[in-house]
């Protein structure tokens, strides 16, 4: 990919540096070789990601009208494609490996007795202590709210609404 950007002609050097050896033109020239490289290379690199995320973001664009204009045929179809898939699993697999197999799970060793009644019943205390104080706290709001008198709020708009229409 050509750089249009970048003119080769034109530097802003006026005098190339003077060169001392073979030697030094070779790297010098290797390393202008070089610059000229990496910059045209991050240029076009530059460019296609930009392309890209552009594509990229009219193709997402495009997708989310597409799914909320057809609602039930993209749900429908998304299920559809899963149930197919799950059946395509089940019955890709003989019945030969089905009973060659055991599966072992890693929590079959745990004690399972943690979470009995006895070493719940502090959990269960707790959030039951904190439903109370929020349901106080909520009686307490709207015992507040029952109090306040609307009269002294609309008062002043019923007379503005008065001068307004008379």
């Amino acid at each position: 990919m050509i750089n249009p950007n970048e003119d080769d002609l034109m530097r802003d050097e006026p005098l190339p540096p003077p060169m001392q050896s073979s030697e030094t033109e070779f790297s010098s020239g290797g390393r202008e070789q070089f610059r000229r490289a990496s910059r045209r290379i991050s240029t076009a690199m530059s460019h296609t990601w930009d392309e890209t995320k552009e594509k990229a973001g009219r193709a997402r664009e495009r997708t989310e009208y597409f799914v909320r204009e057809n609602r039930v045929p993209t749900i429908l179809g998304a299920l559809g494609i899963g149930i197919a898939i799950g059946l395509a699993i089940r019955y890709a697999s003989s019945s030969e490996e089905k009973t060659e197999l055991e599966i072992k799970s890693p929590l079959g060793d745990v004690n399972w007795s943690l979470l009995s009644l006895p070493f719940l019943w502090p959990l269960f205390k707790a959030a039951r202590e904190k439903y109370d104080t929020s349901a106080e706290a909520m009686k307490d709001g709207v015992k507040r709210l029952k109090k306040i008198d609307i009269d002294d709020y609309t008062k002043p708009i019923r007379k503005r609404w008065k001068a307004w229409t008379h």
